[in-house]
Formats: C-alpha cells, sequence, structure tokens
C-alpha cells in the first residue's frame, strides 16, 4: 500500500446523503480531509454531525454520493463489495465504543477472529494473537471470557483485535465513551502508545474534549464541513 507524498488518507469533495421516506437529508456536503500517514486525528462535532458517517466512509463500510475516498493509494469507493471485503480485513482495525465482543469467545478467541480470515496456519495465528495481547497489557487474561472483563480490559481486547492483522489505519468510534475516566485514559494512553511506538495511523470521532487532547491533531464537524476551529 502506497502513500501519495505521505497523506495517507485522502477524502476529496465528498457529498453523502440519506433517503428518509420522501426527504434526502445531506450529512455531508463538499467534504475535504487528508490525514498524513502516522498521525493520531481527532474528529470531534455535536451529534448527528455526520463523524461516524465519515469514519464509515474512510473504512470502506460505507460509499459517498459523489466525490472520492483514497486510503493509501486505493480508491475504495471504486471497489466492488467483494474487493472491499478483502481490502477492509487487510487494511483497517476498528474499534467501537461497545467492544462488540462475542461473549462465547474467550480474550483470545475474539482476537482471532480477524486472522480466520487470512493463510495463516494456526500456530502462526496463535503468535500473532500472543503479540497482540501482550501489547495492551492482556497476557495474563487471554482465557477469560468477555462477562469476567471490566469495561476496560474488554476495550482492551477490542483494541488487540483491531491490530492482530497489523492494519494500515485504526478507525476508532467513541472508544471510551462506555468507560469510567480512569479506564478512559488507559484505553487513550494504549492509542497514544500504539501512534508514537507501532506508528499507528489513527482517526478517532470522539465528543469529549479530554479524549481529543490526547491526538495530535483536532478536527471538528458541523453541518457537513470540516473546521480547524470548534462550531459556536
Amino acid at each position: 500500500m502506497s502513500e501519495s507524498n505521505g497523506v495517507l488518507v485522502r477524502v476529496e469533495n465528498v457529498e453523502k446523503n440519506f433517503q428518509r421516506g420522501s426527504e434526502k437529508v445531506h450529512v455531508l456536503s463538499g467534504l475535504n480531509l487528508e490525514v498524513p500517514d502516522g498521525t493520531f486525528l481527532a474528529l470531534m462535532g455535536p451529534s448527528g454531525s455526520g463523524k461516524s458517517t465519515l469514519l464509515n466512509l474512510i473504512g470502506g463500510l460505507d460509499r459517498p454520493t459523489t466525490g472520492s475516498v483514497e486510503v493509501g493509494g486505493d480508491r475504495i469507493d471504486k471497489l466492488s463489495g467483494r474487493q472491499l471485503a478483502a481490502w477492509r480485513a487487510r487494511h483497517i482495525g476498528f474499534i467501537f465504543q461497545f467492544y462488540n465482543l462475542l461473549p462465547v469467545l474467550t480474550a483470545e478467541r475474539n482476537v482471532e477472529l480477524p486472522l480466520l480470515l487470512t493463510h495463516l496456519s494456526k500456530s502462526e495465528r496463535r503468535k500473532h494473537v500472543e503479540t497482540a495481547l501482550d501489547v495492551v497489557g492482556l497476557s495474563h487474561r487471554t482465557r477469560h471470557y468477555p462477562r469476567q472483563l471490566s469495561g476496560g480490559e474488554q476495550q482492551r481486547v477490542g483494541i488487540a483485535r483491531a491490530i492482530v492483522t497489523d492494519p494500515t489505519l485504526l478507525l476508532c468510534d467513541e472508544p471510551t465513551g462506555d468507560l469510567d475516566r480512569k479506564s478512559g485514559d488507559d484505553i487513550l494512553e494504549l492509542l497514544q502508545a500504539l501512534n508514537r511506538d507501532h506508528g499507528k495511523t489513527i482517526v478517532m470521532v470522539t465528543h469529549d474534549p479530554h479524549a481529543s487532547a490526547r491526538a495530535s491533531h483536532t478536527v471538528y464537524l458541523d453541518k457537513g464541513q470540516l473546521s480547524l476551529e470548534p462550531p459556536e
């Protein structure tokens, strides 16, 4: 995956509309965004401003109505559904607010899930899982089920699952939104370490200025447009 002039994510003139009954809802209009490789970017804005929509466009979970989305030199808005699924598996790690862990699987099995889409052997998968859980500080909790873990620990499992394939880009949707301040701070410190020590590019949607302060850059989304200043 090649970056163009050090820019990993390039969103150009993107418009995104949704149809709600007979009404057309404009979520994003003429939006432009560049995310340099190695950046930890916080994306802020009021509820309903389109933050998660933009994150989904960058992650290939949705397509723009018009405009282009390029990640690492790939025009993902031009890929077929099958191509997009394969592209996401190789290049994107998702971290969600509510962890999205399967309760019937242990921590190590939850982390292994993305690797089942690869051609790695069972022993290779095990090594990747051990490394990811070690990075997030959960080597001692590998055989625990989600119900046996705290909220912060569950989010760490979610992060281990996101990084186990060594993705190009981490996309975080309110990753501390369901955690107390102490657990949230621990998760933010982990994300900072992934960015600083492992070179991961991170785009994080958050409504919390305390969380955005951990990022290296912050942009604000309001009424379908991006700004470097918070909306009044």
